[in-house]
């Protein structure tokens, strides 16, 4: 696998609402410790549409990946301006990292003219990609379901990969025993 599509929820749909949240890092090290296997078998290219929750989260964790593995990043958002409606600290965010990736194109230009847009945008990731990660709870899919549905219904053998509830619990419970204060 050369090029892996990163997608998951939007920080609200699963009750984040502040970039300061704990749950974060819990989130960020799971993705980590993924993409890193996946580097470590040959993983060049990672894909993500940009938009905030777990895909801008997967793009700051390989950006700091990039420091140590030759791995490149790439944003494709379904329109321009995708994140006019967003809160200014995700704006900033999101400008600060679409300039420091290796590729940024929208794949639509102009704003948001319909949910074709979206719909466009997952085909072409999953076509562009060989395989996707997602973050997601089969109990409660939000909207990266859309995502996940159009990568099961893909015609060519493609492999899915999820970070599911149970991951998280067990990079909490990695991370907690990896603390010298949990042990005091």
């Amino acid at each position: 696998m050369k090029v892996l599509a990163v997608t998951g929820y939007k920080p609200m749909e699963i009750n984040i609402f502040k970039e300061t949240d704990p749950k974060i890092a819990f989130i960020k090290a799971a993705i980590e410790k993924k993409l890193i296997g996946f580097i470590e078998e040959g993983l060049e290219w990672i894909l993500i549409s940009g938009q905030m929750g777990v895909e801008l989260w997967a793009a700051e964790v390989a950006l700091d990946l990039k420091e140590e593995y030759d791995i490149q990043i790439a944003i494709i958002p379904p329109f321009e301006n995708q994140e006019n409606r967003w809160p200014e600290e995700l704006k900033m965010k999101y400008e600060e990292v679409t300039m420091v990736v290796d590729f940024y194109q929208p794949l639509y230009t102009g704003d948001y003219k319909g949910p074709y847009q979206f719909k466009a945008k997952n085909k072409w990731l999953i076509e562009k990609s060989d395989a996707c990660l997602i973050l997601l709870d089969d109990e409660y899919p939000g909207s990266n379901r859309f995502f996940y549905e159009e990568a099961k219904n893909t015609a060519k053998d493609y492999p899915i990969y999820l970070i599911t509830p149970s991951d998280l619990d067990e990079m909490v419970e990695e991370l907690r025993m990896g603390d010298p204060d949990y042990w005091n």
